[in-house]
This record gives structure tokens, C-alpha cells and sequence, in this order.
């Protein structure tokens, strides 16, 4: 077999070094404090609904679709809500508000279940 011959331009290697991006601490921590107050307040508000729902239920068995429908009104207007709580939604990212949504959603239709068959 033929021996592969090595270039050797003389030039040297590029040689890469990493810088690492600014980093804030404190923007961090706002958000981070923010996301935490957010979360208290989706997770309190969606025992209060499902409470509601379950008790519109037990009134009147055959309107459990007014629950449903309470319960995504109050995601659709939950922006708004928290910006009536005066919390600032520009710290927020998209991912915490969608994270928030399924939080409430699920924890609002457990509540509901659970509160109907005490």
C-alpha cells in the first residue's frame, strides 16, 4: 500500500477560546422570584375554580359544562389577570406562562374531582 502524504502548509492550527455571554444576576433573580409568585398564584386560583366548578356540579348535575367553560375563561384571561395583580409579564418568559396554563388546568380538574367525591 502507498504511504498518504502529509500537507504541511506551515500554518499554524486556529486555536478557539469560549467567551462566555454576560450574565445579569439580578434580571436572574427577578425572574426567577416572579415565575415562583406567578406559579402561587396560578396554583391558588386553580384550587378556587375547581371548588367552583365541583360546587356548580353538585347544584345542578346536568350543567358540569359551565365548570369546563369557567375554567378556560380563566386561561384565556389569566394575562390578564396577573397583570391586574400588578406583576410585570414582560419578565415573564413563554415558557413559564404555557407551564403556568397546564399547571392550572390540570390542578383546577383534580380539585374538581376530588371535591366531588368527598
Amino acid at each position: 500500500m502507498a504511504k498518504k502524504r502529509r500537507r504541511d502548509s506551515g500554518e499554524p492550527e486556529e486555536t478557539y477560546e469560549f467567551v462566555p455571554p454576560e450574565f445579569d444576576e439580578k434580571e436572574f433573580l427577578l425572574k426567577d422570584l416572579y415565575g415562583t409568585k406567578v406559579l402561587l398564584v396560578a396554583a391558588l386560583l386553580a384550587v378556587v375554580v375547581g371548588i367552583v366548578s365541583a360546587c356548580i356540579q353538585l347544584t345542578a348535575e346536568d350543567f358540569w359544562w359551565i365548570g369546563l367553560i369557567l375554567m378556560v375563561l380563566v386561561l384565556i384571561g389569566f394575562k390578564q389577570l396577573l397583570t391586574m395583580l400588578k406583576f410585570r409579564a414582560d419578565l415573564l418568559d413563554q415558557k413559564i406562562l404555557i407551564g403556568n396554563y397546564i399547571l392550572f388546568f390540570f390542578l383546577s380538574l383534580g380539585t374538581w374531582i376530588l371535591v366531588l367525591n368527598l
